[in-house]
């Protein structure tokens, strides 16, 4: 095999659960997402001589259909704008994230979230 050239991206999905005051029910789901902001910034540490950048993105709520109705207004309310996230919003983030200009951003979990309070 070829020399690995260095320099990569590695990038993680997460929710805000690790953040969140917490919900009945769902200690198995944040317990993983509080891991998975861990390993982002060990993660981070490790791959760092290899100029590999790792981050985690959590969208937030983003429209996809899953919620209508009553509750879909209730969760649009708890947005600043007044709006649910579109999955375009998250994917802008992510592509930066990409790009070299991103290059000094590592071992983050970035919130998209649009200013969405819980």
């Amino acid at each position: 095999l070829p020399p690995r050239t260095p320099g990569g991206r590695v990038m993680m999905m997460t929710s805000g659960q690790d953040i969140a005051s917490g919900m009945p029910g769902e200690i198995a789901y944040a317990l993983q997402k509080g891991a998975l902001a861990s390993i982002t910034r060990s993660l981070a540490t490790t791959l760092a001589d290899l100029a590999v950048t790792v981050n985690t993105v959590n969208p937030g709520p983003v429209d996809t259909d899953y919620m209508t109705g009553d509750d879909y207004a209730a969760v649009a309310a708890m947005f600043p704008a007044g709006r649910w996230g579109m999955p375009d919003d998250p994917a802008r983030l992510i592509s930066w994230l990409a790009t070299d200009e991103a290059g000094w951003v590592t071992g983050q979990v970035v919130d998209s979230e649009g200013g969405f309070r819980r």
